[in-house]
């Protein structure tokens, strides 16, 4: 099995402070990470690879050169080999410009790695949350996709998908190539090994540029290949505590909460 995971480096959302003057999230100083979702994709690869050690597991991230970062730490949990897919004309761009780029890059690294038998995805970026570049790509590549994955297991020439769901889950079969998107399973996600780290830290990590892209077309990335525009950012103000009712009983809470409606002409 050849598994490609999609990675992003994002900032920890934990340490983000918000500058009481401007309102607007203070980013400097605060650590990148791997994103959340994005772990629990690799930790299924690993654990399909934990029962045929013969899966190859590549990772895959789009962003600047410190997130080579990113893609060393996934090298030391369980990773074969990590691209960046990396460039100026690639700056701003939105998800769809995203999502399209990077199905550009994967066609790229099959010509280096052989063809993805699935591609692996967290649902999104904690620092977007907008979960559309999963399945966008899929539409780009034009494959079969699963979202909200907990699970995944290769049965034959397909792979069984645990689908979360809101009464519970469901389990879906996927022909291969297909893309999955996780979210949070039951457990938590393994940790780089010490041996691991090691070699991940000697290992040379390949940088994709437009030009490496054969096929790709530029009117589709960056700002002006963006239909979607960020205006601006800004923190919702802060709402002032309410009024707790309280009385003896839950009758008497309910006639004061209704008494006091009707004395400001809410009904």
């Amino acid at each position: 099995m050849n598994l490609l995971v999609c990675i992003k480096q994002v900032p920890d959302t934990t340490e983000i402070r918000i500058d009481p003057v401007k309102n607007t999230l203070i980013r400097a100083g605060v650590p990148s990470i791997v994103n959340t979702f994005d772990k629990f994709a690799l930790e299924a690869a690993a654990r399909i690879k934990d029962k045929d050690p013969n899966t190859h597991i590549v990772v895959l991230s789009m962003g600047p050169e410190n997130a080579k970062v990113a893609l060393k730490e996934c090298l030391g949990i369980a990773a074969d080999k990590a691209y960046l897919v990396s460039d100026r004309a690639f700056g701003g761009s939105d998800t769809l410009a995203t999502s399209y780029i990077i199905s550009q890059a994967v066609k790229q690294v099959e010509t280096l790695e052989g063809h993805f038998d699935a591609i692996f995805c967290g649902k999104q970026a904690i620092d977007g949350d907008t979960a559309q570049v999963g399945p966008e790509l899929a539409e780009h590549l034009d494959y079969p996709q699963v979202t909200y994955a907990l699970e995944a297991e290769v049965k034959d020439d397909a792979i069984m998908v645990k689908k979360e769901i809101e009464e519970g889950a469901e389990v879906i079969k996927v022909q291969t190539p297909c893309v999955v998107t996780f979210t949070k399973p039951s457990f938590d996600p393994r940790y780089p090994t010490i041996k691991r780290k090691m070699k991940a830290n000697r290992m040379e990590i390949p940088t994709l540029t437009a030009a490496d892209l054969a096929t790709i077309d530029l009117t589709h990335c960056g700002l002006k290949g963006s239909p979607t525009k960020v205006k601006s950012t800004f923190v919702p103000k802060k709402k002032t505590g309410g009024i707790k009712i309280q009385e003896e009983s839950d009758d008497e809470s309910a006639k004061k909460l209704f008494g006091m409606l009707e004395e400001a002409k809410v009904i």
